[in-house]
């Protein structure tokens, strides 16, 4: 580059002479200008103007082609300079290369050792496992002799009580057969199997609590099934009713309300041709059902004594329900003395005819309970209207309620506490 404008530099100082010469020439004569006589005419002038052009030009082109040369000088140094940086990078790249070999060889070299140290500690683990196994299995077989020692002795117990069971056994029969000679009615324990058929019959499902509804035939006991449901008995999903035992097999309804997961049961009646007193309980299958309303009417039967005492052998809840409460109250009311046609006091006659309806009920069953030696226990004094307003939400607490809403709480506390436990094993007998 620096030739190139020292050239440019010559080349502009004699283009600067001729033009100065020439301006000489032109303002000046020929004498004064002994040098340049021979230079008379303007077209020597001329031709001597052309001549440094043409030199000028000359050292134009010179000057671009030495641009050229440095031009390509420079590209050379450039591709000179990044082949050095090339090799430079290579030997970078060779002697990185060289030192992550060397790291690597290193760790090999690092972690062969690490290897062998571990390996050695994993040989005293396992033989410490060994150790350990070979210690289980002296346990092992120190416990195993311990309950050898202990099923021989369980086994001795065993045969012992298997005797004495036996002898209980003799006894017992010998206690049955005399009560069979004085006429008591044995005690019937269910098989697993008469429990599986009996479950199979009235659909027992689990997940669902099956309410059975039992007592003496013409009870009520479809009536209050219905009401229970908040059914009408003229309603086509209603269980039958009448003046007779209409109910020949169990009616299996369950609970209109989808949110209650219960199945009621109308139970047919006891004390008919077809099902006597003593065998009512086993022959309907009833210590399956999760809970027992025990319905009577009129009084205290044999019948409700022989499901209460039942119940309390399976450990079955029960309910004591009266109902037709408003039908024995309006009766009580007449023979207390009142007058339907006059209707006079009526309000007065039905508070205290209502009064001691509840009271000698309760009274009556507190002393039956009594007499066949089991423990007192409530009863609901229900009228199955009023249940079924109350079940319908269409009866606001009043005069007419007696015991309706306490027996509809109380069914779904033991449903619901009683729901989610263990299935409990065949109770024996008393």
């Amino acid at each position: 580059m620096g030739q190139v404008a020292s050239a440019v530099a010559v080349a502009a100082s004699i283009c600067h002479v001729v033009l100065d010469v020439i301006d000489r020439i032109r303002h000046s004569s020929i004498g004064e200008n002994p040098t340049l006589a021979s230079m008379t005419t303007v077209d020597e002038a001329r031709a001597l103007q052309q001549h440094a052009q043409n030199e000028a030009r000359r050292t134009r082109q010179e000057s671009n082609r030495l641009a050229q040369i440095a031009e390509e000088s420079r590209r050379r140094a450039d591709d000179i300079q990044e082949e050095t940086q090339r090799t430079v990078n290579a030997a970078r790249a060779q002697a990185e290369s060289a030192r992550h070999l060397t790291e690597q060889r290193t760790r090999e070299l690092n972690n062969g050792r690490e290897e062998r140290r571990l390996a050695l500690i994993d040989a005293q683990r396992e033989g410490e496992k060994v150790i350990l196994e070979i210690e289980k299995l002296q346990r092992i077989a120190e416990e195993e002799r311990q309950k050898a020692t202990a099923a021989q002795h369980a086994a001795e117990e065993a045969a012992k009580e298997a005797d004495q069971k036996a002898k209980d056994a003799r006894a017992a029969q010998e206690r049955a057969e005399g009560e069979l000679r004085r006429g008591v009615q044995p005690i019937n324990i269910p098989s697993a199997e008469e429990r599986r058929t009996a479950k199979r019959k009235v659909q027992y499902k689990e997940g669902l609590f099956h309410f059975a509804v039992a007592g003496v035939a013409g009870s009520g006991k479809s009536s209050l099934v219905n009401a229970i449901r908040g059914v009408q008995n003229r309603d086509p999903a209603a269980a039958a009713t009448g003046v007779v035992e209409t109910t020949m097999i169990i009616g299996r309804y369950p609970d209109p309300n989808a949110e209650n997961p219960f199945v009621w049961y109308d139970v047919p009646g006891a004390g008919t041709l077809t099902t006597s007193d003593w065998m009512y309980f086993n022959q309907q299958g009833l210590y399956v059902f999760d809970c027992i309303l025990v319905l009577w009417d009129n009084r205290f039967t044999m019948t409700d004594v022989a499901i209460l005492t039942n119940c309390r052998r399976f450990k079955t809840p029960t309910y004591i329900v009266r109902s037709k409460a408003d039908v024995r109250i309006r009766n009580l009311m007449k023979d207390m003395g009142y007058d339907s046609e006059t209707k006079a006091n009526k309000h007065a006659h039905l508070a205290s005819a209502r009064a001691k309806y509840i009271t000698d009920t309760r009274e009556s069953v507190r002393q039956n309970l009594r007499e066949v030696s089991l423990p007192d226990q409530r009863v609901y004094i229900v009228s199955n209207e009023t249940l079924c307003s109350v079940v319908q939400d269409r009866t606001s607490p009043g005069s007419k309620v007696i015991d309706e809403l306490e027996l509809l709480r109380d069914l779904l506390n033991t449903a619901y506490l009683r729901r989610c436990r263990q299935p409990e094993s065949v109770a024996q007998s008393s």
